[in-house]
C-alpha cells in the first residue's frame, strides 16, 4: 500500500517522507468502527492525548505526515496525510471539531461525554490519572491513498488497497 502511494504521489512523500502504522481507538470493535466513518466520508479529524504519543516513544504528527490506518485486526487500509494540528486542553475542543471527528451525534456535548469515558479509561490502563488539563493533539486529516476511499472523502488525491510491503512499526493510536 505505501508503496503504491509513494509511486503515484512522490511529491507528497519527498515533502513528508516519514509515516506511521496505527489504528483508532483501543479496542478491535472501536477501531472498525471508527474506520467505518473515515470510509463513509464521516470522518476528518481525530485526537489523542500527546502523553500517550509520548510514552510510546514517538514524535507528535506534523502537518503534512502520513499514517497509514488499519483495521481492527490490524490489516492496513488507507494512507492519511495530517493537514491541520493544534495542541490544547479538552475545553479547548470545539463544534466544529467535533462535527468533524464524525462520532456518534456529532455533538460537542457527544465529544465531550466520550473522550471523556474514552481517555478515562485509557488512561488507567496505563496506571495514571487522565486530566482534562492535559495536552491534546487535535487533527484533522485526509485520505490519500487508496484512491476510491480519498473520493468518498472529498480528497482530490488518490489511493487504491493493496500491496502492505514496507509497513513498519504499527502501533496503535489516534
Amino acid at each position: 500500500m505505501w508503496h503504491e502511494y509513494t509511486a503515484a504521489h512522490p511529491e507528497a512523500v519527498a515533502a513528508c517522507p516519514e509515516y506511521t502504522v496505527e489504528h483508532f481507538g483501543d479496542t478491535r470493535r472501536l477501531a472498525d468502527e471508527l474506520l467505518g466513518h473515515v470510509l463513509s466520508g464521516r470522518k476528518r479529524a481525530t485526537s489523542e492525548l500527546a502523553a500517550d504519543f509520548l510514552g510510546r516513544g514517538d514524535s507528535l504528527p506534523r502537518i503534512g505526515s502520513h499514517w497509514i490506518a488499519c483495521d481492527g485486526t490490524g490489516a492496513p487500509r488507507i494512507v492519511l496525510r495530517t493537514t491541520e494540528l493544534r495542541l490544547g486542553p479538552f475545553t479547548s475542543a470545539d463544534a466544529a471539531f467535533a462535527r468533524d471527528e464524525g462520532e456518534d451525534d456529532l455533538s460537542l456535548a457527544s465529544w465531550q461525554r466520550e473522550h471523556r469515558r474514552y481517555w478515562t479509561r485509557v488512561s488507567a490502563a496505563q496506571g495514571r490519572q487522565w486530566s482534562e488539563a492535559e495536552d491534546i493533539v487535535f487533527e484533522r486529516f485526509t485520505v490519500v491513498w487508496p484512491p476510491q476511499a480519498s473520493v468518498l472523502q472529498g480528497s482530490q488525491e488518490g489511493i487504491r488497497r493493496g500491496d502492505v510491503s514496507g509497513v513498519e512499526g504499527a502501533h496503535a493510536g489516534h
